[in-house]
């Protein structure tokens, strides 16, 4: 980033959003752990993962840009489509989100960007909205607030750590047991699923 500089700023803001929230561990269970927090003045959770599974840096950028794929492994994704590749390390996607019956799924743009030291020792990935970049669609609720960090780190040669935050409005009026479903199942499901594909 320019290169430190950018992996070192994106670590202080990841470190500093962590700290504001008081988190309370929701499942603990395959070696994942996840944890929620409430956010101030907001009607979302904020969400924690962290987890150690068996992988490479190789092999995690290799599952993060292979977009098409994502509804193999993230929770509840209908459909996935690249809309543009800055680099292979820079990219924006699309993605809709299933919701069950009678309420809409949700669509979200996503600008992900994927740091790296010279070494590496560890990488930051950010994902952050962007949602005017596409018209809205007919009958999907546009997410409008999305906010995700990864800091990926090597234990060992064959396994990485990872330490995930993610804010996520979904939008629009949701029953509180589909928002508290989506928050306590779907980061773990997803992060059972990504150890899979990582196993692959």
């Amino acid at each position: 980033m320019l290169r430190l500089y950018f992996i070192t700023i994106s670590g202080l803001l990841m470190n500093h959003c962590i700290a504001q929230y008081t988190w309370k561990l929701e499942k603990e269970k395959n070696g994942i752990s996840v944890y929620l927090a409430d956010v101030p003045g907001a009607d979302f959770k904020a969400i924690k993962v962290e987890c150690v599974l068996t992988g490479t840096y190789s092999k995690l950028l290799s599952i993060l840009s292979n977009v098409p794929k994502f509804s193999n492994w993230i929770y509840r994704t209908k459909s996935s489509r690249l809309l543009k590749q800055n680099t292979s390390l820079d990219f924006i996607y699309y993605a809709e989100t299933e919701m069950p019956w009678p309420v809409s799924n949700r669509d979200e743009v996503i600008h992900i960007r994927v740091r790296t030291d010279s070494l590496p020792k560890f990488v930051t990935i950010t994902g952050t909205g962007e949602p005017n970049l596409v018209p809205t669609i007919p009958g999907k609720v546009r997410v409008t607030h999305y906010k995700a960090s990864w800091k990926v780190t090597m234990p060992t040669p064959h396994s990485i750590r990872i330490n995930y935050l993610l804010e996520f409005d979904p939008g629009g009026s949701i029953p509180a047991w589909l928002a508290n479903s989506f928050a306590e199942k779907g980061p773990y499901e997803t992060f059972v699923n990504l150890a899979e594909q990582l196993k692959k």
